[in-house]
């Protein structure tokens, strides 16, 4: 590949000196955007081993062809990582096309693909370009993936091998140079299994699956982007912001946030937009309030979120009489086999013990020790006194 990100091996989690401004370039961890051909990575942030484990995974795939299938759950930033494989690949002077297939109604979304000849329906008064023919020798995202009506998936498995379709209403054969990378936060394997998606399309598509990380899974990163996003909004809005309180820091952390980073944004966003004074914090109840506000959006997420929240009150305890599955008045092999189904793995059953669900509520007998961090980060720094990093605000500016 002619042109390649340099990754950054070691990043520091909080930078204490210098200014505001200056803090937001040094709080982008995942790329150092130093050899580019004249463009920008997205900004991706976070220092933890899950989000570098998928940087690395991008830094694999990306100088290759391969179609890749990427899955998360709401808020946790597919389409970044998507535009992240497409600039370091070899097609990064090319187009990125992004379609969101939920978002199009299904009688019009094989024009917006494909295109359209004039005539060939009621309203196709000139011929339309699809989205394939628009990202030749580029890269096509489809975000949603999981919600491509049936009836459109032989015709998009034919594109993706042959590189080759007609238009709607059309005769003429167009072939197109097309990377295609999906996503989706749908289980395309309990789809395929209950005849929703089909199969031939589903081993097509997942030829390099990746597997995006729950915010609650990578809370170390939670500093860093809350520090992102509130200098990102002060800029914004004209608002001179010193320090974040120690208090609602810890808060920020200890939260589940089902909405994942997309969750953390808004929030920060509101604080912002409150903030009186140099210090941002915020209360409790309107941390609360926010979680309520962002639901699963599936039954399958519902059932997910219950499970989860069960394993934390029993720190991650299947079995026994005060296990998860007792209080969910099913059997442990019933469980188990569900929480395989829904992809509750090892590893988040681990993470309720280190991640509570909000402070304050019934949840909250886990413990997360919110400064080892920054601690490790100041030592990394030289600092001789790590705890200077980590007193009673966390300063981001000098006062």
């Amino acid at each position: 590949m002619s042109t390649r990100a340099s990754w950054a091996p070691q990043v520091p989690a909080i930078i204490h000196n210098g200014s505001f401004g200056e803090d937001a370039a040094l709080a982008k961890v995942a790329f150092d955007n130093g050899e580019l051909r004249g463009s920008e990575l997205p900004r991706i942030i976070g220092n933890s081993a899950a989000l570098r484990r998928v940087l690395d995974m991008v830094r694999v795939v990306a100088p290759t062809d391969a179609t890749v299938l990427i899955n998360g759950e709401t808020g946790t930033g597919k389409e970044l990582i998507a535009e992240a494989i497409h600039k370091c690949s070899d097609r990064s002077n090319g187009p990125f096309v992004k379609v969101n297939c939920a978002a199009i109604p299904a009688g019009l979304l094989e024009s917006e693909l494909f295109g359209h000849e004039r005539g060939a329906y009621t309203g196709a008064v000139a011929r339309g370009i699809g989205r394939f023919e628009r990202a030749n020798r580029g890269t096509l995202f489809l975000d949603e993936i999981g919600d491509l009506p049936l009836e459109l998936q032989p015709k998009l498995l034919r594109v993706i091998q042959e590189r080759q379709f007609e238009r709607l209403g059309g005769t003429a054969t167009i072939h197109t140079d097309v990377r295609v990378i999906c996503a989706t936060h749908r289980n395309l394997v309990e789809m395929v299994n209950e005849g929703q998606f089909r199969a031939d399309l589903f081993y097509r598509l997942s030829v390099f699956p990746i597997e995006l990380p729950p915010l609650r899974d990578r809370p170390e990163d939670i500093r860093l982007l809350a520090h992102h996003f509130a200098m990102d909004y002060a800029a914004r809005m004209g608002k001179r912001i010193t320090a974040i309180s120690e208090e609602f820091m810890t808060t920020l952390v200890r939260h589940s946030w089902p909405g994942n980073v997309r969750e953390l944004q808004n929030f920060i966003e509101r604080s912002v937009i409150l903030l009186a004074g140099a210090v941002l914090s915020g209360s409790r109840p309107e941390l609360a309030g926010t979680s309520k506000l962002s639901p699963p959006v599936t039954m399958e997420e519902a059932e997910r979120s219950h499970i989860l929240q069960t394993l934390r009150r029993t720190k991650g305890v299947i079995g026994g009489p005060n296990g998860a599955a007792a209080r969910l008045d099913v059997r442990r092999t019933t469980l188990i086999s569900k929480m395989r189904r829904l992809g509750i793995n090892h590893a988040q059953r681990s993470a309720v013990s280190a991640v509570a669900s909000f402070p304050g509520s019934e949840d909250a007998t886990l413990r997360v020790p919110p400064l080892s961090a920054i601690a490790r980060a100041g030592a990394s720094l030289g600092n001789s006194n790590p705890h200077s990093v980590v007193g009673r605000a966390y300063a981001v500016a000098e006062a």
